[in-house]
């Protein structure tokens, strides 16, 4: 049995100080919990330098995407970590799916314009990583077995006593802007609930896109963001050139720990008040909300039949149910699915039958997926896709990337959306749609 080396390093709850001595490198990839602010994320995980690299090209379904995924997985080789060490990544993959990615799964149309030209997904393979785990307060460095004894060295020599270099500051050129007046957005959602009406679906998940240009340095901007809106499903990957995706997602997609998966669905969401009395009543009306309940449920329901087609049968059950989770700006309804992963299924097998995320589709998923493509003027590209880690044990931990913005060819790119079902008021949903990132935009305005 393989087993990772692993090399002790002072505890930082703030993983900034460690991913800045890597920032520019290529690959450079972060998973963040939020700590200490945030509250429910228990890893950071960081790396760079990956022995190999995978883009969806053209060409690629999804099946022979991942069967490259798996390739090089099998490649790198099992490797365990040491006894009494509990980590999430014994080296395997760090990336994304962009929402996007869904089409190499699905028979889905191609209406929606393509502008931003992001690859729909991109994988690096590392045989190191950082890991920082809050529940037990350390900080550790952990090889593959695969790496050379020299880069161990040389990684364990700059996190000791390396310097990062000073981070230029970000700025916008000019404030954002919505891609579509308040007239087209209503006239989408007439458009959704004249499909709901007749039949075709029962929620679409319908989004808008802010842009703004923007010049300096995406890691500035990532930490001026982390500090304003702190999530336990955070992520920072450099992307070439310079661009980057910034992700301050507070929803898990789906995780794989020794066989057991669990998703944990967002529906539902009220703003944070004014004074602790306001705020109080928001959550007491969120909780309370017999519309969001359903809406919830409804999504539940999907994951339910998505997990089943992976897991035992049997074994999926709904934990949590309408649960309230708080974050700077919003309050929000989470529910939990479970499952026991089936013996000959793995985790890309899972990815394969839940993709993308059921929250942020609507429901049926394929009928709503199309409605989107048609309604929604651009593609999502990072939006409502994921953010994952995927090692060689099968472990498996992934976001879902809302609360994300996409640094490219000199733009910045967020997205806000929601829920919308048969009695949605098109002015409420709008200013949902801006409340969920109206602090991401803001922050990054007054730098």
């Amino acid at each position: 049995m393989s087993l990772c080396r692993v090399h002790s390093l002072p505890y930082r709850p703030d993983p900034a100080s460690y991913f800045a001595l890597v920032r520019h490198a290529p690959g450079a990839v972060l998973l963040d919990a939020g700590r200490p602010q945030a509250e429910r994320g228990r890893y950071d995980l960081l790396s760079a330098w990956p022995l190999a690299t995978y883009a969806a090209e053209a060409h690629d379904s999804g099946k022979r995407f991942f069967q490259r995924l798996r390739a090089g997985l099998d490649q790198l080789g099992r490797a365990e970590a040491p006894d009494g060490c509990e980590l999430p990544f014994t080296g395997g993959l760090i990336g994304y799916l962009s929402y996007d990615f869904g089409r190499r799964l699905e028979r889905l149309p191609e209406q929606a314009a393509d502008d931003l030209q992001l690859p729909d997904a991109r994988f690096g393979l590392y045989a190191w990583a950082l890991v920082s785990d809050h529940q037990r307060q350390t900080s550790q460095l952990l090889f593959h077995p695969a790496l050379a004894d020299s880069e161990r060295e040389r990684l364990i020599q700059l996190f000791e006593a390396g310097h990062p270099a000073p981070c230029p500051p970000f700025s916008l050129r000019q404030a954002f802007r919505a891609d579509q007046s308040q007239d087209d957005y209503c006239h989408a959602i007439q458009r959704i609930q004249a499909y709901i009406q007749a039949g075709d679906c029962y929620q679409v998940n319908f989004a808008q896109r802010f842009q703004a240009p923007c010049q300096g340095d995406a890691w500035s901007a990532y930490q001026a963001l982390r500090a304003a809106c702190p999530t336990p499903f955070a992520g920072f990957q450099a992307l070439e050139g310079g661009d980057a995706i910034l992700s301050l997602s507070p929803e898990r997609f789906l995780q794989v720990s020794q066989g057991r998966v669990e998703t944990r669905p967002i529906k539902g969401t009220r703003p944070r008040g004014a004074s602790s009395a306001d705020d109080q009543a928001n959550a007491d009306e969120l909780v309370g909300s017999a519309k969001d309940r359903a809406e919830n449920l409804m999504i539940v329901d999907l994951l339910r039949n998505d997990l089943g087609r992976s897991c035992k049968t049997g074994s999926v059950r709904v934990p949590e149910l309408f649960a309230l989770e708080s974050y700077p700006n919003v309050h929000h309804l989470v529910s939990a699915v479970t499952g026991e992963l089936a013996e000959d299924h793995d985790a890309l097998d899972l990815i394969a039958g839940s993709f993308p995320g059921g929250s942020i589709t609507g429901a049926p998923k394929i009928r709503a997926m199309q409605i989107i493509d048609e309604l929604e003027p651009t593609r999502r590209a990072l939006y409502c896709g994921s953010l994952l880690y995927l090692d060689v044990r099968g472990e498996l931990d992934s976001s879902i990337a809302i609360r994300s913005l996409l640094i490219k060819d000199g733009t910045v790119s967020c997205w806000g959306g929601g829920g919308i079902v048969a009695d949605s008021d098109w002015q409420a949903e709008y200013q949902e749609s801006i409340t969920k990132v109206k602090v991401l935009l803001q922050t990054l305005e007054a730098l």
